[in-house]
């Protein structure tokens, strides 16, 4: 075999497969948080499957829509939530084709509609919550423990201990699972917003590309596609 046949090491001058290793630790990163998602939707699922006789459903918990009091649309406003986060990864990847092009303005333009569509669905989540925690005016009668004994008592909205809608277990996996990913997207938003001031301060074009835009813009799409499942999920099965 001769000596041009033989394999050569990856010698650590330039990152494997084309690729910066910028975006390889994002892509180990989106993986490893990918897991995390996966774990709280499987442990949402086996609660539910455990407890599906009396497991409450989401079309008659989250119904609400602002301005339209009284009125019972079984989620469309999540179903508004999911539109506007969709068509902000939409923004986002217009963002990044304008960053191959180098064209600054067209980057500014799409990141910013991007911020703004991430800081509606943050707003929106919000409301979200408010209206679950306040719950009806009518309430449910549950049984709470007082002093060691059950007794009646009507329950107003949810929270870590007590849920209007059904069991507690239900309020605490629609906090922690739409938190965790509104957390997420808070950061993202947060990202953005610094990614934006080092377009807007010619950073990227000092540094000869907009690399940055697209290592932020896979964070931002990944958000979008676990809320998809988070959707999926939680609100429609």
């Amino acid at each position: 075999m001769s000596a041009h046949s033989q394999p050569v090491n990856w010698g650590g001058n330039a990152s494997p497969l084309n690729v910066s290793y910028g975006k390889i630790f994002m892509w180990f990163f989106l993986i490893s948080d990918a897991l995390t998602f996966s774990s709280l939707l499987c442990a949402y699922g086996f609660m539910r499957h455990k407890y599906s006789e009396i497991w409450p459903i989401p079309g008659d918990v989250f119904h609400h829509f602002p301005f339209l009091h009284g009125v019972h649309l079984p989620l469309y406003y999540v179903g508004l939530m999911t539109f506007i986060l969709i068509m902000s990864s939409v923004t986002m990847v217009l963002a990044v084709e304008a960053g191959h092009r180098n064209d600054r303005r067209s980057v500014l333009i799409w990141m910013f509609w991007t911020i703004i569509g991430g800081l509606a669905f943050v707003g929106s989540q919000a409301w979200e919550w408010y209206n679950f925690i306040v719950g009806t005016e009518e309430g449910a009668m549950r049984e709470v423990l007082v002093n060691g004994t059950w007794v009646q008592e009507t329950i107003h909205g949810a929270n870590m201990r007590l849920n209007e809608y059904g069991l507690p277990v239900f309020a605490n996996f629609f906090f922690f699972i739409t938190g965790f990913h509104g957390f997420h997207v808070f950061s993202g938003v947060c990202i953005n917003i610094v990614i934006f001031i080092m377009v807007y301060n010619r950073v990227m074009e000092k540094r000869g590309h907009y690399e940055m835009v697209e290592k932020v813009g896979l964070y931002w799409h990944f958000v979008d596609l676990v809320w998809v499942f988070v959707f999926t999920f939680f609100y429609l099965l």
